[in-house]
């Protein structure tokens, strides 16, 4: 049976975080009061609607992540509790969100509609140089994915326009992420990851490839480490909701 895929990303507005992590800010690990953390994740579980029947404690139907840059992806059956030391989430789960949350590097949401089958990935440059993209794919074709029923949304991050690094990471990512490799609008060596994984993506076998044009950095309605830190993070969700 074919399901419906849903994606949502936020934005900075509708919470209650103070500055500098005004206003929504969905990140645990910035420095933010955890109680204003917790009132915005229950206020997007409530709007997501997602909450399983019968649900006791932190079990709002959606599974988050403690990102670390590395190559782990763990497959999940069930929310209420945080992940650890991962950067990609799996599930074949019905109406479980899986969240990614950013603030420059890139949120990953993918999906095999036919089989029921999601993940949400953390891409920043060094997972995405070290290959979580190709990990993350390899766990979904483990519990059932097929690679040509695969499609993306590659949200939010920083642009190559903005994105300037030193010659010698350029030509590091580049090698490893061909295509990320770009000029910034100052005319200097930058890196534009969702260029990068874009092609990596299409020789994996990956076609159906969308991206959100807007930059972290460019977009002040968005969360951006690199021109406000500290700051707060973006989510990205994506779930699956029984078909037609």
């Amino acid at each position: 049976m074919p399901f419906r895929v849903r994606r949502v990303t936020t934005t900075r507005a509708g919470g209650v975080s103070k500055p500098p992590f005004a206003t929504f800010n969905l990140g645990d690990h910035v420095g933010d009061d955890p109680g204003a953390v917790a009132a915005n994740r229950r206020r997007l579980a409530k709007t997501l609607g997602l909450r399983p029947s019968g649900a006791v404690g932190g079990d709002d139907g959606i599974a988050w992540m403690n990102q670390v840059h590395g190559v782990h992806v763990e497959v999940v059956d069930g929310s209420g509790e945080t992940v650890d030391n991962t950067d990609g989430l799996v599930t074949t789960t019905p109406l479980l969100a899986l969240a990614v949350v950013t603030a420059d590097c890139v949120p990953v949401l993918m999906a095999d509609a036919r089989a029921g089958v999601i993940a949400a990935v953390h891409a920043g440059r060094v997972g995405a140089q070290r290959g979580i993209i190709g990990r993350a794919l390899e766990t979904m074709v483990a519990v059932g994915a097929q690679l040509e029923n695969v499609s993306v949304l590659l949200g939010p991050a920083v642009s190559g326009a903005n994105y300037e690094v030193p010659v010698a990471m350029a030509t590091e990512v580049e090698q490893a992420l061909p295509g990320s490799r770009t000029t910034t609008r100052r005319g200097t060596p930058g890196l534009d990851l969702r260029a990068g994984i874009a092609e990596q993506l299409r020789t994996l076998g990956v076609t159906a490839i969308d991206v959100d044009p807007r930059c972290t950095v460019a977009d002040r309605n968005l969360f951006s480490h690199r021109r406000d830190a500290p700051t707060g993070r973006l989510a990205s969700l994506i779930w699956l909701e029984p078909g037609p």
